[in-house]
């Protein structure tokens, strides 16, 4: 008879992907969320809409963000008139700085993965690199290679445009690439800047408030592989299993593209009850095997797209509120990031568990979960096993 401890022997059996570094990077400027609409305001030369600015206002209080870090700065806007109109042309102009932003920001967080890593960049065997902005050809993959020094043979793998739930995409590429690839040490790298996205405002259309109420820049890097060595390579956090899936008839839910003016989202009201709705039966599928159906036993590494998103599936599940403490955290200190951010949430939960003096990187819990939300409704789910703290 097989039992659930055999089932939990099998999940972790030799080979399975480990994260062994996380690093993370942010652009130097930040700006207070108390503060953002009047900023917007006066980069957009829209302080006479006096309407728009109250409504972002209400929507920057509403978000429990502190601050975020961005790129744009009264120079650029000041350099790029047609960047801060509401749908002018610009696209070249932003293609042409964001990929230069976007790689030197990657490059930044990839060298704190390696350096925590601590083992020569010619281990590195795939490279998978993740961004929402517009493609280019050759991409920003190519250019990580050339930034970093990586051997020019290194095998890579560019995503664009894969929205929020991409971080969790990532992980569950670069787990199929180690567990079955000997030896494989796979470098991922998501980075992402609101400058694709920035435009004016207009008095009808409530994305762009919502968007530019929401996102900032950032990047992050892990490095996955299969059986570390002993003394050599330190884990973090296994991963176990992964199981994306649609959410049925929701394809305008979360949606987006690149027009002539940048790149355009959109956050459907619908989206925070979609999710609550169907995300314990992501819980059901990945945890049943292992004999776990009470979501308070495990932590969580959930991509905080707003605010109402995290309200909702505390509520739903019957979370214990610091069961979403470094979702919140890293929400509140950095804004919803794209693709970034539950790389950054993997990041605050093993140091916090550190600095707390728990048993585990996974806030001294054996079992957890990350969850990423986006476009589609897409929703990615990743079992993740928390490691002993020395």
């Amino acid at each position: 008879m097989v039992t659930v401890d055999d089932v939990r022997k099998a999940q972790r059996a030799e080979g399975t992907a480990t994260i062994m570094a996380i690093g993370t990077a942010n652009p130097p400027n930040f700006y207070d969320q108390s503060q953002y609409a009047e900023i917007y305001a006066r980069w957009t030369n829209s302080e006479h809409m006096t309407e728009v600015k109250n409504k972002m206002q209400r929507m920057c209080d509403r978000t429990m963000i502190k601050k975020r870090h961005s790129h744009i700065t009264d120079e650029i806007m000041t350099e790029n008139p047609n960047m801060r109109a509401y749908k002018a042309p610009s696209l070249d102009t932003r293609q042409d700085m964001a990929e230069v932003l976007i790689s030197e920001l990657g490059k930044e967080a990839a060298n704190k993965a390696i350096n925590e890593w601590g083992q020569s960049k010619s281990k590195i065997t795939h490279l998978i690199c993740c961004t929402t902005m517009g493609p280019s050809m050759p991409g920003i993959d190519y250019r990580i290679v050339k930034l970093l020094g990586l051997d020019l043979s290194v095998k890579r793998l560019m995503l664009y445009q894969q929205g929020c739930n991409a971080g969790g995409t990532v992980l569950r590429i670069a787990k199929d690439l180690a567990e079955n690839t000997k030896g494989a040490r796979v470098l991922v790298v998501c980075s992402e800047t609101t400058l694709v996205g920035f435009r004016g405002p207009n008095e009808t259309d409530c994305d762009v408030l919502v968007c530019h109420s929401l996102f900032g820049d950032g990047a992050a890097a892990v490095i996955v592989g299969s059986d570390p060595m002993p003394g050599v390579e330190n884990p973090i956090f296994e991963l176990v299993a992964s199981a994306p899936t649609l959410v049925p008839d929701s394809p305008n839910a979360i949606c987006g593209s690149i027009r002539e003016y940048g790149l355009t989202i959109h956050i459907g009201k619908e989206v925070p009850d979609l999710i609550a709705n169907h995300i314990e039966n992501r819980l059901v599928e990945v945890f049943h095997p292992l004999g776990i159906s009470d979501w308070n036993s495990i932590f969580w590494a959930t991509h905080p797209g707003g605010r109402a998103i995290l309200d909702q599936v505390e509520a739903k599940l019957g979370l214990k509120p610091e069961k979403l403490r470094a979702s919140r955290h890293v929400l509140a200190e950095y804004g919803n990031m794209s693709c970034v951010t539950v790389l950054f949430i993997l990041d605050e939960t093993r140091k916090r568990s550190i600095a707390d003096g728990l048993k585990t990187t996974g806030e001294g819990l054996e079992w957890g979960v990350l969850f990423g939300f986006g476009p589609g409704l897409t929703i990615e789910t990743v079992v993740l096993h928390s490691v002993n703290i020395a």
